[in-house]
């Protein structure tokens, strides 16, 4: 009883989090969108043909980044990780690209080692789960150093736990893991400071002089571990909108603590250790970022829904108003997630109330943050410029992030609000009921907004659904007036603790409801299941790649789940050389100008291009039957058709002929009428060179950071390689160390001489 009284707070936090996840633990059902893989996409579809001949039903088609991307990525990167390598090349999609560059398989971050536990899905879940959990916890922790009552910092911490920014992107696995630190790195930053200014108090009480140092370098060490443990987690932009919070965060606190310089030093020592023991990140990913087409591709300012939508910010009242996409009524402008703001209605209202709290200073900062984020986020002349000057990583980040900020920062703020109509002695009982009034106007204007009212040219079906859900945000609004001014007017000490409770109970079960509609939850059937196709692909242990003709085949990065090479791929970074290649055999004239026509997603589907030969694709997927010259049909499972591809190039080869790569357009347009297989095209020599000897080359070991061949020739030969060209690749004959050449615009080769030889490509970390 005694634990039970003293870590009630943290008990109920658990239990919160253990009844939203209630269907894994009493259903066995998993927080991974795995329902998409089995609903969308074929041969998926084709397996459950018979069982649902309709089609697998799926809950969210919002969500299928997990499975596509960030599910794949973690799995090879534990993978490896399990086997004593640094996952640094991903072999299986697009010819090979870096992985570990790759921000967001985010190798480094200290909670992976829970992913090691098998069955992955398994692990994944309680990594899904442990998110919340210790968002949970942090925000609780920073609210109480802030002095306020255990029940508003439980009722702030579950207002952002359970926010449209954590539900959103819940199950990606990176985002929330990324956001999760920022409040221990708030408190960290307000125990270093009081600490410091205990310390210059004690100069003269050794003892209590040396506790406080240490607890001063704890909170240090606690600073550094969680701003180092954010960057890793994996992904950029959302460290980099924590980062620039903790800077003003800090600035915020070194003026109210009376501008000590000693801090600054700390802070500078601190910044300085982080980019050391990060290096092994950022330094990659700056690479891969220069190498890649990152903001090459998009004109960012003419996709709608880039900013967040003015009529969108009524999702901070209603999440719902504009339908969701869990129940196939979203109206709103694309996409949902990115502008769901909610923090709950009652929440809301509080963090309006904060405007009366004691705690001036942190109520300012904090408007302060949504005020500035919601300048950039939302389409203003302000938020635009990034974009029009082309500041490098601004320009290509997509300003409704900021709803994470913002989120943040509206639950501290209903905290605050929360422990000063709660707790405050001297309530201001008038201007509550003004803020009150007030509120409750602007939420009736959306009423006003459904009903048609307010001339918005809206069908009368969207009208109908944002009608409707409005019903439930306007009772619990209504409610919690009623327990809020109980609150307020009630003085009997155990009925205003049960108000209080009640209000807390009310703003989890608002986010709850929000929460679980959004959320799905599959079977683990559906975790990537075998099917027919795909066990024919991995039967056959020759060397290869795979190619669709349809986007609804084998979706973009499922081949990394199951170590079948594509020349497809789903990133925001990939190598721009590939990028041109792909768009040039995709048109009629083999230009490389950009836009490409794709962004993100790469599925070339131009199969009769020589380029598809040439990238070494054996198997061709198809939903229909083809009639290309050089495919055969030689498997079909349901609808998906698998051809084999007579005229591809196997993956290491000789060519007869070298000739010096001219400028990027004239090499692309030389290759296209070249004999691929008897030339290559090589960057940085001298001279064309013809008559040379083809030997033979057998690869005898394929893995993901090696690659060796054994290779025969009785004369100078020249060994394309089918796998892109990336610097921190490295190559020997027989243990001696030789150049890889850039060849036939993205891929590898090398100069071998006369006789046998073994010959090893290996991945580099730099």
């Amino acid at each position: 009883m005694e634990f039970i009284k003293k870590f009630w707070p943290q008990i109920f936090v658990i239990l919160v989090t253990l009844v939203f996840f209630w269907q894994f633990f009493l259903k066995g059902l998993l927080p991974i969108p795995s329902d998409t893989i089995v609903g969308l996409y074929h041969p998926f579809l084709d397996l459950y043909a018979e069982i649902s001949p309709a089609g697998v039903p799926f809950k969210n088609f919002l969500i299928t980044d997990p499975v596509r991307q960030i599910i794949p990525w973690k799995e090879l990167s534990i993978d490896l990780l399990s086997r004593f390598e640094l996952p640094l090349w991903n072999p299986y999609e697009m010819t090979g690209k870096p992985h570990l560059a790759n921000f967001q398989s985010g190798v480094f971050y200290p909670l992976n080692i829970i992913l090691f536990v098998k069955p992955f899905y398994i692990s994944w879940t309680v990594f899904v789960i442990l998110q919340t959990v210790l968002v949970a916890l942090f925000v609780f922790l920073y609210l109480r150093n802030l002095r306020l009552d255990i029940r508003a910092s439980l009722l702030g911490s579950i207002a952002f736990s359970f926010s449209g920014f954590s539900i959103a992107w819940l199950e990606w696995g990176n985002i929330v893991h990324t956001a999760l630190w920022l409040p221990l790195i708030l408190l960290s930053i307000d125990k270093i400071f009081e600490h410091s200014k205990l310390n210059s108090k004690l100069k003269t009480q050794n003892s209590k002089l040396q506790l406080k140092s240490k607890k001063f370098l704890v909170w240090s060490v606690i600073f550094l571990f969680s701003s180092v443990s954010s960057f890793f987690a994996g992904h950029l932009q959302i460290f980099f909108y924590l980062s620039m919070l903790s800077i003003a965060y800090f600035i915020f606190r070194w003026f109210e603590f009376g501008r000590m310089f000693n801090i600054l030093y700390v802070f500078l020592i601190f910044t300085i250790l982080f980019l050391i023991l990060a290096a092994i990140q950022w330094v990659p990913t700056l690479q891969f970022i220069s190498l890649s087409t990152r903001s090459l591709d998009q004109n960012y300012l003419d996709i709608e829904g880039w900013f967040i939508p003015w009529q969108h910010l009524i999702q901070f009242i209603a999440p719902d108003f504009f339908g969701n996409p869990s129940t196939l009524n979203y109206w709103g402008v694309w996409n949902y997630a990115e502008f769901v703001g909610y923090v709950g209605i009652v929440s809301l209202f509080l963090a309006f109330c904060s405007i009366l709290s004691k705690n001036k200073k942190e109520v300012v900062f904090f408007i302060g943050v949504i005020v500035a984020s919601l300048i950039f986020a939302l389409p203003t002349f302000i938020a635009k410029l990034p974009f029009d000057l082309s500041i490098p990583f601004l320009s290509s980040a997509q300003p409704t992030r900021l709803i994470f900020p913002i989120t943040f920062a509206l639950s501290v703020l209903s905290a605050l609000g929360f422990n000063y109509l709660s707790f405050d002695k001297r309530i201001n009982r008038g201007a509550v009921i003004i803020i009150g009034i007030l509120f409750a106007a602007a939420f009736s204007l959306t009423w006003l907004v459904a009903f048609g009212e307010v001339d918005l040219k809206i069908a009368a079906e969207n009208l109908f659904v944002a009608q409707r859900n409005l019903i439930f945000p306007s009772g619990i609004l209504a409610i919690g007036m009623i327990l809020i001014l109980g609150i307020m007017f009630v003085k009997e000490t155990m009925a205003r603790s049960l108000l209080i409770i009640l209000v807390l109970a009310l703003v989890s079960y608002d986010l709850y409801r929000f929460g679980t509609k959004f959320t799905p939850f599959t079977t683990p059937d559906y975790f990537y299941p075998q099917t027919r196709v795909t066990e024919f692909l991995q039967k056959d242990r020759d060397v290869f790649r795979i190619a669709a003709t349809d986007s609804r085949i084998l979706a973009p990065n499922f081949s990394t789940h199951y170590k079948i090479q594509s020349i497809e791929g789903y990133d925001p970074l990939y190598l721009l050389s590939y990028a041109e290649l792909i768009a040039a055999s995709e048109r009629e004239d083999h230009s490389i100008h950009t836009p490409f026509g794709f962004n993100r997603i790469i599925t070339p589907h131009n199969i009769d291009s020589k380029i598809i030969d040439l990238l070494n694709v054996k198997y061709v997927l198809a939903l229909s039957d083809l009639t290309s010259a050089k495919l055969s049909k030689v498997f079909q499972e349901g609808q998906t058709r698998v051809y084999e591809n007579r005229n591809v190039l196997p993956r290491a080869f000789f060519v007869r002929e070298v000739r010096k790569s001219p400028g990027q357009q004239e090499t692309i347009d030389k290759m296209f009428i070249a004999d691929l297989a008897q030339t290559a095209f090589v960057q940085d020599i001298d001279s064309d060179i013809e008559n040379l000897k083809v030997g033979k080359a057998t690869v005898i070991n394929y893995s993901e950071n090696d690659v060796r061949i054994k290779t025969e020739n009785d004369g100078d030969g020249f060994l394309v390689l089918a796998d892109a060209y990336y610097p921190t690749w490295k190559a020997t004959i027989d243990g001696r160390q030789v150049k890889i050449y850039k060849t036939n615009y993205t891929l590898r080769g090398i100069y071998v001489p006369v006789g046998k030889h073994r010959i090893t490509f290996y991945a580099n970390l730099f």
